[in-house]
């Protein structure tokens, strides 16, 4: 009996594991080897390939994705697989479809031949599992099942990644590797529900680029493009899209767009100030009179009414209530109890045009910008709406749910930016989205219940395929990707796009240049960002210079094949941002070069106008890619900004050039700071970590603008009103060279105040003093206009220092204490005198050296 039953307790393990195992693969891990072991499914050998069955009666989506897979199979193999809704036939089929919705898998569930545990009644979830003798004259079947339509399209499209089709093959050009031989696992393997339920991506932003470039591939903003954007989302496990919306209207310009989305299963809505799924444009062909519910409410109710009879039965978010027109503020005359009743007028037009409860549509309520004080005031919704909680448009979350606070049944979402069109300056050029950062942000709305809704303004799409690809793997399972594993992740994606061979090295291409860029948008760069005199603009330089050393040396190893990608997504965007610091670094030194007629004035000024020609070289060769398929994707202009907005072209910054004769001045060397005037330490350097009860610190590995950051998880526990003695710090052991006044600098992310409180504080301390706390946030709200905002996201950091004495110099210990949660440590600086001026702080000069077991020791220094 003891044996029985450990067998049959060991058998449920055994599958666990497996789909554990499966629940790991985040991005699409090969896992479809040459050799066959006993029970793998073979899914092409020997010339021939297994043909893949399913029912007509399915979805349709379901019936397209199935021929995505046959097209997959065939680009992989050169064979095309035969596809049939027939009897299937063969010692080896693939068989695909949805639970209640095909006769082939509810057949073989009533037959037990394979289990829908974990799987029935799921949202978007699937199974894949090879079953031995399926049905009358099949021997071994590759099943594909799904919980419901999109839980069966990403079990056809994780297979497609395993054998070796990325998300991007059309989207960045990425190569299919041929393979004669495709055999799957026989392991059972599912990645189980996503965490976050509706996951997709906002087209913003999109003139000239995307407009440009649609135009001339298919006439436009259409269903001729859409359903590339359709089939990408899927492919990387999303399911919804805000279309774009800058001179275009998605259900009125195309009227195929609409119903191939709810075909192919994307669920469809409208921007945060889009209401009731009608866009702006819209209004603008459609409307008459003011767009202002208390002079026009009658027109304003037709219109909407309208918006939800094109919607009909198509799967849909709703976006409620109401903005003032073209993304403004309401009029001042706007109040709750206004806009109160105008959501209340929405409800029942949706209930009178769906002919069901208002609550059984799905409904989001944007707290965008000004209409979060509407909330902070007072205003409420029906608990059935989801409030979808918005960044600053910089990737800095405003407000979360107060842990404790009772439930929603609409739950939380997060509108976010890659991408975005205001101040202090638009950036919509490069991705400058460091993935440390996103995560961080993102675990933070997670941690705090944020999971109906996470939708990011992706800008023009291209530019953004790795930020995407991450936010949408982070919305299914945020829990596989910890803060120390966002590196193995751009690696695998790097594998997935190029193979292993240079994956590491692309991977940290990668993310430094996304780094470099998180530093400071490149539209705000200017001559005068970082310090000539320190040396820190020559560094910026040469630090961009390797990586496009780096990035050119991996093209030339490359296949021909996997070229045109590779320049897309890695090449591309490290070259034109080496050229583009160097270019600001050469105006620079041009204009110090004149203030004393120096004799290399004029050839800094000639290589300056080179380097803005070879920004234009650089565009068009990006253009002239895969037969100019990307033309115009780089029309952007990204040089010469000189408000939050753009203009029609790049602007060559002004450069100074000296007349024939002009007789040099002599210069002095700048007087270089005092030697040990000043400790500078990364965050991550710490002697020791005090932990208490739940709160713990954690390495942020490559997160901020220098080395990497730290912050105290689990972030929904209370403040530490008062910080001293065993309460969670962090301890620096560091020299001082001498007694008397000092400064402490802490260099911190630019988190907002999420609670929504009084602000964000710290407290820092010497030695055995108190610790002194400090708000992060005094006197800053988050806007364009407030000062204090803008330079704190511009700069991407909020620099806040405290006063402090030192008795004696020689050895001393900084202490770093936790009061609120989310604040995010990136740079320690203690300065007994004036700071060289820098933009990233002075480079670390010491490291605080760990403390020895038994607790004694000197302290390091390097």
């Amino acid at each position: 009996m003891k044996t029985i039953s450990f067998r049959l307790f060991l058998l449920p393990l055994v599958v666990l594991f497996t789909i554990i195992s499966s629940q790991a693969q985040t991005v699409g891990k090969a896992t479809a080897p040459a050799t066959k072991s006993n029970g793998d499914f073979t899914l092409a050998a020997a010339g021939k390939t297994a043909p893949i069955y399913a029912n007509a009666s399915d979805w349709p989506g379901v019936l397209r994705a199935a021929k995505d897979l046959q097209a997959d199979v065939e680009r992989v193999t050169k064979i095309s697989p035969r596809f049939s809704t027939e009897k299937p036939a063969g010692a080896e089929v693939v068989l695909v479809g949805t639970i209640g919705k095909s006769p082939l898998i509810d057949g073989l569930v009533k037959a037990g031949k394979l289990s829908t545990a974990g799987v029935a009644g799921k949202w978007e979830t699937f199974v894949r599992q090879v079953v031995t003798d399926p049905m009358p004259g099949v021997k071994q079947a590759l099943v594909i099942a799904g919980s419901d339509k999109r839980g069966t399209i990403y079990g056809i499209y994780d297979l497609s990644q395993q054998i070796g089709v990325s998300p991007w093959y059309w989207w960045a050009d990425v190569p299919v590797k041929p393979q004669t031989t495709l055999r799957i696992p026989v392991a059972r393997h599912t990645l189980g529900e996503p965490a976050v339920k509706y996951r997709g991506i906002f087209l913003n932003d999109e003139a000239p680029a995307l407009t440009g470039w649609s135009k001339e591939k298919f006439g436009g903003i259409n269903s001729k493009m859409y359903v590339h954007v359709f089939e990408l989302i899927l492919r990387l496990k999303g399911n919804y899209l805000w279309p774009a919306m800058w001179g275009n209207a998605f259900n009125d310009d195309d009227k195929l767009s609409p119903v191939l989305a709810d075909e192919y299963g994307i669920v469809m809505g409208t921007s945060h100030h889009e209401p009731m799924q009608r866009a702006q444009q819209e209004w603008k062909r459609y409307g008459h009179g003011p767009w202002n519910y208390q002079t026009n409410d009658t027109t304003l109710r037709r219109f909407w009414r309208q918006g939800i009879r094109n919607m009909g039965t198509k799967e849909s978010i709703v976006t409620m209530a109401m903005r003032g027109d073209g993304d403004e503020p309401m009029s001042e005359g706007s109040n709750i109890a206004l806009l109160e009743k105008i959501v209340a007028d929405q409800r029942k037009i949706l209930a009178e045009e769906t002919h069901k409860p208002a609550d059984q549509t799905p409904q989001l309520w944007a707290l965008y910008k000004e209409v979060q004080d509407y909330y902070d005031k007072g205003m409420r919704v029906p608990d059935d709406m989801t409030l979808l909680l918005c960044d600053d448009n910089w990737g800095n979350l405003r407000k979360l749910p107060k842990p404790g606070d009772a439930p929603r049944r609409g739950g939380y979402g997060i509108y976010y930016h890659f991408d975005y069109v205001g101040g202090p300056r638009s950036y919509r050029w490069l991705n400058t989205n460091p993935l440390p950062r996103v995560r961080e942000q993102m675990h933070l709305a997670y941690e705090h219940g944020v999971k109906q809704i996470w939708i990011v303004n992706v800008g023009d799409l291209k530019p953004m395929e790795l930020p995407i690809s991450f936010f949408l793997d982070y919305a299914w399972n945020p829990d596989k990707i910890k803060a120390d594993q966002v590196a193995a992740y751009t690696q695998r994606w790097a594998s997935q796009q190029f193979g292993p061979k240079h994956a590491a090295d692309i991977a940290d291409i990668l993310a430094k240049y996304a780094k470099y860029n998180g530093r400071r948008k490149p539209e705000l760069l200017d001559a005068n960002t970082y310090s000539l005199a320190t040396g820190e603009w020559a560094k910026v330089v040469t630090d961009y210079n390797q990586l496009l050393t780096r990035a050119e040396a991996i093209n030339q190893q490359l296949p021909a094949a996997d070229r045109d990608a590779f320049y897309e997504l890695v090449l591309h965007p490290v070259q034109a941002c080496a050229n583009l610091n160097e270019l600001y670094y050469t105006v620079a030194q041009n204009r110090e070069a004149a203030k004393t007629n120096q004799s290399n004035t004029n050839a800094l000024a000639e290589k300056a106008q080179a380097l803005f020609a070879k920004d234009a070289e650089i565009k068009n060769r990006y253009h002239a890619l895969a037969g100019g398929k990307w033309n115009h994707m780089m029309d952007q202009m990204h040089i010469g900004y000189t408000s939050w907005h753009d203009e029609k072209a790049d602007i060559l910054p002004q450069v100074v050039t000296l007349p024939a004769g002009a007789v040099p001045m002599a210069t002095a060397a700048p007087a270089a700071p005092a030697a040990g005037a000043y400790v500078s330490l990364e965050a991550e350097q710490y002697t020791k970590a005090v932990n208490a009860g739940p709160l713990s610190w954690q390495r942020l590995p490559d997160l901020g603008r220098t080395l990497g950051a730290v912050s105290t998880y689990p972030t929904t526990v209370a403040p530490t009103e008062t910080p001293g003695g065993n309460s969670p710090h962090l301890e620096y052991r560091i020299n001082l060279a001498q007694a008397g006044p000092v400064t402490v600098s802490a260099y911190l992310a630019p988190t907002l105040d999420f609670t929504n409180t009084t602000g964000l504080r710290y407290a820092v301390s010497l030695d055995d003093e108190a610790p002194q706390i400090i708000n992060l946030h005094t006197g800053m709200k988050s806007g364009e206009g407030n000062r204090s905002w803008e330079r704190i996201v511009a700069n991407s950091i909020n620099l806040k220092t405290s006063q402090h004495n030192v008795a004696a110099a020689g050895a001393h210990t900084l202490k770093f204490w936790r009061v609120d949660p989310g604040v995010v440590l990136e740079k320690l600086v203690v300065s007994a005198g004036e700071l060289p001026v820098t933009y990233l702080g002075p480079p670390a000069n010491a490291t605080s050296a760990a403390e020895p077991k038994n607790g004694k020791g000197s302290v390091g220094q390097r």
